[in-house]
């Protein structure tokens, strides 16, 4: 996502720190000292704690006194892009019927600078260990709708990313060497589509195309996740990738 410029007289420092520190709580930190949200943010022990303090009056964290931990109020911001984006409400009536049609979960998902993010899904009518809640957040290279918007980025960006970032396997078979990455990505882009398999979890194959709006610009991609039991990648692909291009390109002059 492009970013607007922003004159520095606009600019709220104040802001960008606060949301810093809501930001610098993950699963391997959700409950920190104020020393430990400094570190992670670059504020000074005492301006983090100022920004604790301020936030647990507000509500959105809590304290016993030397810890802090979020708060679900914090889901508010979050659920503030569903109920008021424009797209996630056009693309459900699609995911519905496409759901329907191929039997898998489907989603519509983009990108925040290098994670995948699910903004839109719809579930499959068996039960699946396969799908992802509204929101998650994924690295973009372990997903095939991730790999399918890579693809329409800048290469120069592309490579700049895979030489800084460090990839840990989740399966035994993530790829992690990013010469190999690399191709996946640029292979995507060549074919209009993406297939992978066992990235993330073991026994799930994606595949995913773009979405494009109606100049052309890739603005997110549909995927459907399904286990890979007993069918060969040719027969997953005769089954899907058809629906999922048609649906796609259905979505076209709408978004």
């Amino acid at each position: 996502m492009t970013k607007p410029a922003l004159d520095k007289r606009d600019w709220i420092a104040g802001l960008e720190k606060g949301l810093a520190i809501l930001e610098a709580f993950d699963d391997q930190h959700a409950r920190m000292t104020p020393t430990q949200a400094a570190t992670r943010t670059g504020l000074t022990r005492t301006a983090a704690r100022r920004y604790l303090l301020t936030l647990a009056h507000l509500g959105y964290v809590q304290t016993d006194g030397k810890l802090f931990n979020l708060t679900p109020r914090v889901l508010r911001m979050g659920w503030s892009y569903f109920e008021s984006a424009r797209m996630p409400r056009i693309v459900q009536p699609y995911l519905q019927q496409l759901s329907a049609m191929i039997h898998e979960s489907v989603y519509v998902s983009v990108l925040d600078d290098w994670d995948l993010v699910i903004i839109a899904r719809n579930g499959s009518t068996r039960v699946m260990t396969t799908g992802f809640v509204l929101g998650a957040r994924v690295p973009a290279a372990l997903m095939s709708g991730g790999i399918a918007m890579l693809a329409y980025k800048d290469e120069t960006s592309v490579r700049e990313w895979l030489d800084a970032t460090e990839f840990k396997p989740f399966t035994p078979l993530t790829i992690t060497n990013k010469e190999k990455l690399y191709e996946k990505i640029r292979q995507a882009r060549v074919d209009g589509y993406v297939a992978i398999e066992q990235q993330l979890q073991m026994g799930v194959r994606g595949i995913a195309v773009p979405i494009k709006n109606r100049h052309g610009a890739v603005v997110a991609a549909l995927s459907a996740n399904m286990p890979i039991g007993k069918e060969t990648d040719e027969a997953a692909l005769v089954r899907v990738l058809q629906p999922l291009q048609e649906t796609a390109l259905s979505m076209l002059n709408v978004i």
